[in-house]
């Protein structure tokens, strides 16, 4: 990803809205899957998966970067981080917690 030579930046983002996942795509290869359910007020973030071959080199977490800054740029969501990845990848870019969705008790 970003400065990392093994995953490279010719990586192409989509929402596959029909089928409730972002993806990355290198070339026509299949790199990295995040599930969501869209319930017009919130995204929660099911699962996050990356392909075996394309493993330790970043690309959940340029997935989950990506997702979240479609979802920051359209404006009109709130994340919930189902998955224990995305979870994990809020609490180390507390900067983005603002688009997460207020726990209640």
């Amino acid at each position: 990803m970003r400065g990392d030579s093994g995953a490279g930046g010719d990586l192409r983002f989509t929402d596959e809205k029909d089928a409730s996942r972002y993806t990355l795509h290198r070339g026509d290869a299949l790199v990295s899957v995040l599930d969501y359910n869209d319930d017009g007020r919130s995204v929660a973030m099911t699962r996050a998966f990356t392909i075996p071959t394309y493993r330790g080199h970043g690309c959940a977490g340029e997935l989950v970067e990506r997702a979240v800054a479609h979802l920051e740029a359209a404006g009109d969501r709130e994340v919930i981080p189902v998955c224990w990845y995305v979870a994990e990848w809020f609490d180390q870019h507390p900067e983005r917690a603002g688009i997460l969705r207020a726990r209640t008790a």
